[in-house]
Formats: structure tokens, C-alpha cells, sequence
């Protein structure tokens, strides 16, 4: 057998396999040949939507299914035994995996990346591959596992039998949890960006830790009553009879599958706790409050739970004064898990001091260069009374006949102290204006005002600028916020997929943490965002991607320059530990406000306790009054659109841009490209390739308003080369008369073939099953065309001819 002409998946069939049997591997339980762990990179540029390559690995072998502990990258023959190892070592740090192998058939090379091993590389041969068990024995020494802790590592996950398994990075927090835990560690922080799934990793640590017996009774805590119903009915529903709300109220709870299940709930009528079930979810407000028969959760005994997880512990459980930190401190014994997309870092609160650095972190920006979550393109838009202020005329009245006070008002006071009504109906203009211009005004799509005051004159403006819609359902515009019972009620509907109805919905904070609104594609921000940790979160409104309906990105319409964080250098990176407060020091309250519900400023969060609307009394005690102005006018003097980049900055760049940068990456020079396309004897596969790579040329050419040939399109947008169109070309080659060796039907044939590549833009004129078709089919068979060439070489070479004729001209 001649190794330099098999192909790498033959390398992998014939020899890479076969070592792996020899050595004790299982084919059908422990190893995952060509596994793609990402998704490929969501690329947009205007609305052209496309995905970039997935990450693949050759193989992947795990000990366990979902405890991957070694990864092999194959090349052919052609390659050295090593070549691999740099890639495969990119995938292994992403994947945590500790065994690394590179192979072309003849034997691996073996990295291990513990350390232990020395040398840290060695080439073995093809029939020295280790066994699980060595590997195995390698994996437990690096992570210090004793027999009890291997035990509770290697606890199944849960399998619901229909196929789906988590994320590389759901696995990996998982396992980093389940590893800290069952060598002792009691307090832990997972950090993971909004719609990643932090439920569902939730649940499959409780579940092994909960099989396994290490963990016999769990609480878990949120702070919406929409998350608790929808995790029990849906992630947690495995937990089963055992399972139980803590809650009086009985609920009936639809499924996604169209079932419906009632919730068992844990508490009767006059509050009495039933002991009898194992997993607890509830709400912290039900469960405490300010005076002592609201503290319900202190019907158990501090040694009742053995875990509590804590859902978006990032809103108050670091505050030592906070309802959260009142709960998990009576709790101490218990195993506590933090959550959060968005670990809260102030000088004043810090998550890390209280659960400690994070057993791992997966950030948004990683979800998004992964295709895991929708990227977002920012329309910032500014209008006159933002940017130069307003100053009232000597004597100027407001709606009440009362004389505005005279100074400079600026957008901190816009609808906070003085309400513009002009530059309230100005943004629900834009808004509806991009929805129309969008081509889809039933966009998903949440406003987030100052306060519920604001919420409601929004609502108004949106109604009025889009009445025929209205007028079809008034449902189609709403105000959803704390103090508003209907608007409540249809907060379900609002973040259902299969609900038509609302559509645009306004709040001021409500909607900002927590609700999985998969659907979102546009959020308007009109009020400022003080606090980077609320920024992310409204961010996160958006960035769940949702094949079903084809949204693979959202856009975010900025009136208020909110979108600066984008500019934060802390903006999703590594969460910074600031703040660390000594034995018997205070962690003193938030100062900022605002972002968190023990700051009882926070209006239309659900939260039992002392609601206060900002719009409503001040510590004074008395209501801010708000100044009406009419009649002074708001216009918009700028507006510009940015995009994420590949490193995710945002930058300002048009589909033109974005695609002659990418392929003057490809291709270094005109030359480059020239020599590369003349020696492909495939074009289609240069085609195919950019494709890969996030450039769809057939895309492309359409959004630009250019009908050329990939050819000239490269040519046109990366080297500013005129183009010519297939007619052009076409007609070209017919002057240079290029066929007159051949016979008559063979000349029929290639100007046939021509004609094809004219009309239709048809590039892989070498593949012979184009002769199937019309006007072929009327000059003879297939063989009898091929013939007419002196057989297949002859034709596949008066082809290649043709296309170069074709191309010759490149101005």
C-alpha cells in the first residue's frame, strides 16, 4: 500500500483506528472521531448572515462519556508525525484535555500537558498507544483525586436517551465544578455569558452529585418566578416527584412540547414547609423578607440542605446586608454554587470574596467567536438635544404654565427631570423607521426607557407610529414593567417563539436580567446604563441564537451612548478581583444603584419587598417631579452602524470593506490570487473554500448589486481591477477563436459549454455530468460527447484550455 496517496480520513481508518482498538479503546462508548466543538463563527455585514468554519477535532477519547481526557489531530502521509501538534494543542487548551497525540499513520507524538511526564513530548510507535487505564491513572495523579473523589467524578451524567449532549464548555464546567466539590471545596463560582445554558449545567451537576449521594438535598434559587416554573418543567424535570416549588400557589406550566404538567409545590396553604422532598426551588422573596414571619426559610434547619445553587448570584448575594447573603449564611454548611453571567466587581461588592475565583469562565465574546451566541451590530444614533443640551428661553413655561428653571438640561435629565415629547416621538419614529426598513416589523424587539413613567409615554409614541399594526392587535406594542398587571401577564407570551403577540415592548428594568427571550433581534436602549454588570446583561437579551426562525444576530439601537462599555477593557474579560475585605471588615452597600434589588431602587424588578419605582417617591419622601416641555423640536444629527470584527471589536465597516479585508488576507497580492486561480484545476473549489471561511462570493455579489464571476468580483473588490462581465468574456474567447483544432461536435460541445459559464455563471464546466443536461442531451450521449475529445483526458484538458482563455484578460 502506498501511504503518500492515502487521504487523511484513510490514514485515520487504516492505521489511527486500528491502534486505538489494539490499545483498549472502545469505538462505540469512548472514541469521537471528526467532532466539531463550535459552531463556526456567525459573520454579518449588512444582511448577509454567514458562518464561519467549526472547529473539528480528528478524534477525541474519553474515559467516560463527557470526560474527555485525550485528543488526537491526524494529517496524511505526506506529513511528518508532528505536524498535527500545534492545532491539536489550541483545541486542547479550549477543550481542557490534558493527553495530546498528533499522528500520520506511521506512529504519535505525544504531548502531555499536565507536566508530569518527562520529557514533556515522545514519539511512540503505532502499537504503544496507552490504554484508558494508563491515561486514566495519568488523569486522577494530575488532579489529586482520591478513591472518593473519583468516585463522584466518575458519576454518569444524566442521558434522557434522545442523543443531545452538552457543550464543550457546558462539559467542562460541569467537570470543574464536580472536580472542586469532590475534593472539598464548598464555595463555587461558574461564570458563564447569558444563553449558554447555565440552567442546564446546573442541573447536570446536581444530578451526579445528587446520584452519586454526595448531595441529598438541594435548593435552588432565583429571583423570577418565570425562571423557577420554566426550569422545573424543563431542565429539571429528570428531578421528578422529588422535586417540589416553594411556593403556596399551584401552577399549571406549559412545555415546549405542547404538554402541560402542574408544579408540585412544597408549601400548603398557611406556609407549612413539607420535608419530604429532596430538590427545592424557589424564589428568594418568597422565602424571606424584612420582618421575621417572612423569613420562611428558617423552618429549616441550618443543616437541612447539603447544596445550594444560586441563580444570577451576581444581583446582592456579596452584600452582606442583601436578602441572598441572609439565606446563605444561615445555610454555611451547605455546598453553595454561584451562577452568573456577570460577576459583580465594584469597589463596594465582590462576588469572588465571597465564592471565590471562578472554577471556570466562559465569556460572551468567546460564545460569539465560537457561533454559540448571536453577535450584534450597534446603530448609535444621536439627536440635537443629546448632544448640545437644552437650555430653556427666558420665560419658557412648561405644560403647567410653571417657568422652566433656567439651565443647561442634558441627556441625564431627559424623561429623569424633563420630559422632551418631541424627542420621545423622535425615537419611536427611528424605531418603527428601521423595522420598515428591516422588512420585518414583527422583530422581536424590547425599549428600555428610564423609568416606568417614560415606559408608558413610549408605549404611546410606538402605538401612534405604527397604528395599522395596532389596529390589527393592540397587543402589538405593550408595556411590560413592575407596576403594570397586564403588561405582566403577557411577559410569557413575549419570550414564546410561537407568540406572535407583543412584538415591541417597553420597561425600564424589568426585562434587563434573567428573561429568555431567544427571539430579541432589536434592543433600543433610551436611558443610560450606569453599570457595566447591567449593560452585559441588557446585552444578553439578545444573544441567544434561534435557527427556528433564522435570527442569527441582533442589533442594538443606542439613543443614549449606553454602548461605550463596548469600549470597557473590562468589558467581557476575566472578571477582576477588586475588592477584598478582610477578616471582620464590612463590605460596605452598593453605592451605585440602581442594578440591584437590595437597592430598592430597582422598579420593575418582581421583588416583595419594599418595591420602589424610581419614578415614584425619593428618600425625601416625596415624588419627583418631572417637567413637561412641548413645542421645541428634537431632530437627529448622526447616525452610524458598527459591526464586531473577528477579535470582537466594533468597528464601523461596510460589506465592501469587510470583504476586500478578508480577501487581501487570503490572498497577499493580485499575483497571488492570479497564480492560484490559474493552477486550481478546480475553480469551484477556491469558491468553496472562501465559503468556509465566512465569504459566500454568490452572497456577496448579490448584496453589493454586482452580477460578475467570482473571478471578477475578487479581482474588482480586493485589487480595484476593473471588471469585465461573462458576456464580456465569453465573447472574448469566441474573437481568439480558440476551438479550431477540434472537430465540429466537439466545438458544438465547447461553445455550448461557453454559453453555459455566459447565462449562467457555470464554473465547473469539467464536470462531465453537465453533458446530462440541455442542449447536451440533443448532440448524443455522454460517452459519445467525451469521445468526440479523444475520451476523458482530451475533454477535462480542452476545458482547462477554455478556462483559461476565459480568464486571460484580468483588466
Amino acid at each position: 500500500m502506498d501511504k503518500y496517496s492515502l487521504s487523511e480520513r484513510d490514514i485515520c481508518t487504516k492505521f489511527i483506528t486500528p491502534a486505538l482498538r489494539n490499545a483498549g479503546w472502545d469505538e462505540m462508548v469512548q472514541i469521537r472521531e471528526e467532532f466539531s466543538f463550535t459552531k463556526g463563527r456567525i459573520i454579518v455585514r449588512g444582511k448577509l448572515v454567514t458562518r464561519g468554519q467549526a472547529k473539528r477535532a480528528d478524534y477525541i477519547l474519553d474515559y467516560k462519556p463527557n470526560l474527555p481526557i485525550a485528543l488526537i489531530e491526524a494529517k496524511d502521509n505526506n506529513h511528518s508525525v508532528g505536524d498535527g501538534m500545534q492545532q491539536a494543542l489550541g483545541y486542547a487548551e479550549a477543550l481542557d484535555i490534558p493527553f495530546v497525540f498528533s499522528s500520520n499513520g506511521d506512529g504519535f507524538l505525544f504531548h502531555d500537558r499536565t507536566g508530569a511526564s518527562n520529557p514533556r513530548e515522545v514519539n511512540l510507535g503505532l502499537d504503544a498507544f496507552p490504554s484508558p487505564a494508563d491515561l486514566w491513572t495519568r488523569y486522577r495523579a494530575w488532579k489529586s483525586l482520591d478513591t472518593e473523589a473519583e468516585q463522584i467524578v466518575l458519576q454518569d451524567y444524566f442521558d434522557d436517551g434522545s442523543g443531545k449532549t452538552p457543550r464543550y464548555y457546558q462539559v467542562n464546567a460541569i467537570n470543574a465544578a464536580i472536580e472542586a466539590i469532590a475534593k472539598g471545596r464548598d464555595r463555587i463560582l461558574l461564570v458563564m455569558a447569558t444563553g449558554t445554558g447555565k440552567t442546564y449545567t446546573a442541573f447536570q451537576i446536581i444530578w451526579r452529585l445528587w446520584k452519586a449521594g454526595r448531595k441529598k438535598r438541594i435548593l435552588f434559587l432565583a429571583d423570577r418566578n418565570v425562571l423557577i416554573d420554566q426550569t422545573m418543567v424543563n431542565d429539571f424535570r429528570p428531578f421528578g416527584a422529588t422535586m417540589a416549588k416553594l411556593s403556596t400557589k399551584a401552577k399549571t406550566i406549559e412545555r415546549h412540547d405542547g404538554t402541560s404538567v402542574d408544579l408540585a409545590l412544597a408549601l400548603d396553604g398557611k406556609r407549612r414547609i413539607d420535608t419530604a422532598f429532596e430538590v427545592y426551588l424557589g424564589l428568594y422573596q418568597a422565602i424571606t423578607g424584612p420582618e421575621e414571619r417572612q423569613k420562611l426559610y428558617r423552618e429549616f434547619s441550618p443543616g437541612f440542605f447539603d447544596l445550594i445553587v444560586i441563580d444570577e448570584c451576581h444581583r446582592g448575594s456579596a452584600a452582606e446586608d442583601s436578602a441572598w447573603r441572609e439565606i446563605l449564611d444561615y445555610f454555611s454548611s451547605a455546598t453553595q454554587i454561584g451562577l452568573t453571567a456577570t460577576p459583580k466587581e465594584t469597589e463596594y461588592v465582590s462576588n469572588i470574596a465571597y465564592f471565590g475565583d471562578p472554577v471556570y469562565s466562559y465569556s460572551l465574546r468567546q460564545g460569539i467567536s465560537d457561533g454559540f451566541l448571536a453577535p450584534y451590530k450597534v446603530i448609535k444614533v444621536h439627536i440635537d438635544r443629546d448632544v448640545s443640551g437644552y437650555r430653556p428661553e427666558k420665560g419658557q413655561l412648561d405644560r403647567d404654565g410653571e417657568e422652566v428653571e433656567d439651565r443647561i438640561y442634558n441627556v441625564k435629565d431627559f424623561d429623569r427631570t424633563l420630559v422632551i415629547d418631541d424627542r420621545t416621538k423622535l425615537v419611536a419614529q427611528k424605531v418603527t423607521e428601521f423595522l420598515k426598513e428591516s422588512g420585518d416589523r414583527f422583530q422581536k424587539t424590547i425599549v428600555f426607557c428610564v423609568d416606568q413613567e417614560h415606559a408608558a409615554r413610549m408605549r404611546q409614541a410606538l402605538i401612534n407610529e405604527n397604528a395599522d399594526l395596532v389596529a390589527e392587535n393592540h397587543r402589538y406594542v405593550m408595556r411590560i414593567t413592575g407596576g403594570d398587571a397586564e403588561g405582566q401577564a403577557e411577559l410569557g407570551n413575549f419570550i414564546d417563539s410561537e407568540s406572535k403577540y407583543p412584538v415591541l415592548v417597553t420597561t425600564s428594568r424589568l426585562l434587563s436580567t434573567g428573561v429568555d427571550a431567544q427571539t430579541c433581534r432589536l434592543i433600543v436602549l433610551d436611558r443610560e446604563v450606569g453599570s457595566l454588570t447591567e449593560f452585559k446583561q441588557i446585552v444578553g437579551r439578545g444573544t441567544r441564537v434561534h435557527e427556528d426562525t433564522s435570527k442569527y444576530y441582533f442589533t442594538l439601537l443606542d439613543f443614549r451612548g449606553a454602548s461605550s462599555h463596548f469600549a470597557d477593557p473590562d468589558f467581557d474579560g476575566e472578571p477582576v478581583q477588586i475588592y477584598t475585605p478582610g477578616p471582620g471588615e464590612p463590605i460596605l452597600p452598593p453605592s451605585e444603584g440602581g442594578d440591584d434589588p437590595s437597592s430598592g431602587l430597582d422598579g420593575d424588578e418582581i421583588v416583595l419587598i419594599n418595591p420602589v419605582d424610581p419614578s415614584g417617591p425619593t428618600s425625601g419622601g416625596e415624588r419627583q417631579r418631572k417637567v413637561y416641555v412641548d413645542g421645541i423640536g428634537a431632530t437627529i444629527v448622526a447616525e452610524r452602524v458598527e459591526y464586531l470584527d473577528e477579535s470582537g471589536k466594533l468597528v464601523t465597516e461596510s460589506l465592501h470593506d469587510f470583504t476586500k479585508k478578508a480577501l487581501q488576507k487570503r490572498f497577499a497580492s493580485l499575483d497571488d490570487f492570479l497564480k492560484r486561480w490559474k493552477s486550481a484545476e478546480r475553480k469551484q473549489a477556491i469558491i468553496e473554500e472562501l465559503a468556509d471561511e465566512g465569504l459566500p462570493l454568490d452572497l456577496i455579489s448579490k448584496e453589493l448589486g454586482k452580477n460578475l464571476d467570482p473571478f471578477d468580483l475578487i479581482c474588482h473588490v480586493a485589487f480595484d481591477r476593473k471588471p469585465l462581465t461573462r458576456r464580456e468574456r465569453a465573447e472574448n474567447v469566441k474573437k481568439r477563436d480558440v476551438f479550431t483544432r477540434y472537430g465540429p461536435q466537439a466545438r458544438a460541445v465547447l461553445d455550448a459549454l461557453l454559453e453555459k459559464y455566459r447565462d449562467e455563471g457555470v464554473l465547473n464546466l469539467d464536470d462531465a455530468n453537465v453533458l446530462k443536461v440541455t442542449p447536451f442531451t440533443a448532440m448524443g450521449s455522454v460517452v459519445q460527447l467525451i469521445n468526440a475529445f479523444g475520451g476523458k483526458q482530451g475533454f477535462d484538458q480542452a476545458v482547462r484550455e477554455m478556462q483559461d482563455a476565459i480568464y486571460q484578460e484580468t483588466a
